[in-house]
């Protein structure tokens, strides 16, 4: 077991700029990148992005962790087109950045009840599912509902342990799971510590994102009512127990790369947010143990 069997670093969406924000942020400690297109990959030349990615990180210890593309895939029309295209040719550029994990919304069909969307699940991530295992890649599935219920939504089927079941039952192929993170759970009151052992064989990346529950708002006003109970936040801000839930990844056998979601925190955004991340980074280094101490001879 070595200390960066579990990586700490951070998200970069900044398409066709990845390579000078990389550079900027990578003296601060982060040990990966998952690089992120919203929607769709709009022209990216991934042959350039990821000879000048390798530049900037060779010499480092850092890698890519990931690529993802945050759409949805279900749908008929040309957006959703270009977000299948853009998931096939990221699933055929991996080896190039060296990572073999492929991330993003699974889709819906909108406004259907999530079970509806199973067929077109089916049809569009089989075919998909069957090109990333050829070439080694493994397909993971945020668990975001984008604003979106069991019963309808716009965006993403893989919100709710109920729904993997029936994501991981219409297609039967081990390299298809999830990109978990807690703060998705919590707000929706879901404690996330039992879906973590349950599913650890299907977590292939995790998200860096917490939450912050306001219990006195809820038990005042509900989770309808017109004051906000929840909060996304950096690790290091929120309520869960990192040490916990790294800990449940070690045991679990899980190695790959936690990689901080920012641009959600309240608090530390704007000017701050910077600030907000690299603190998360150093918290969640602590969480996994601090720096490595090799034993005595």
């Amino acid at each position: 077991m070595s200390q960066l069997d579990i990586r700490i670093g951070t998200l970069v969406n900044r398409g066709q700029d990845s390579p000078a924000y990389i550079k900027e942020i990578l003296p601060y400690g982060f040990e990966s990148f998952s690089l992120t297109f919203w929607k769709t990959l709009g022209g990216t030349n991934l042959k350039k992005l990821a000879k000048e990615v390798n530049e900037v990180l060779a010499g480092s210890d850092a890698v890519i962790s990931s690529l993802g593309i945050f759409g949805n895939p279900l749908m008929d029309d040309a957006e959703a087109k270009d977000c299948r295209d853009g998931w096939k040719k990221l699933i055929d550029a991996a080896p190039l950045f060296g990572c073999d994990v492929i991330c993003g919304f699974a889709g819906r069909v909108v406004d259907k009840p999530i079970d509806e969307s199973m067929d077109r699940y089916t049809k569009v991530f089989k075919p998909l599912a069957k090109r990333a295992a050829d070439k080694g890649v493994k397909i993971a599935f945020e668990n975001c509902d984008m604003g979106g219920t069991w019963q309808k939504g716009d965006w993403n089927i893989a919100q709710y342990p109920a729904s993997w079941e029936l994501m991981f039952n219409a297609i039967d192929a081990e390299n298809i799971g999830l990109e978990w993170e807690p703060c998705h759970q919590m707000v929706k009151l879901i404690d996330p510590m039992p879906q973590l052992r349950k599913y650890m064989d299907r977590i292939f990346h995790v998200h860096g994102k917490d939450a912050t529950i306001k219990w006195d708002i809820i038990k005042e006003y509900g989770i309808n009512g017109p004051k906000q109970f929840a909060f996304h936040r950096t690790p290091g801000f929120g309520d869960s127990n990192w040490t916990d839930i790294i800990s449940e990844l070690r045991q679990g056998g899980f190695k790959g790369c936690i990689d901080i979601e920012g641009w959600h925190d309240p608090v530390y955004r704007g000017d701050l947010e910077m600030t907000g991340q690299v603190h998360g980074l150093n918290y969640l280094k602590q969480c996994r143990g601090g720096d490595f101490v090799p034993n005595p001879v």
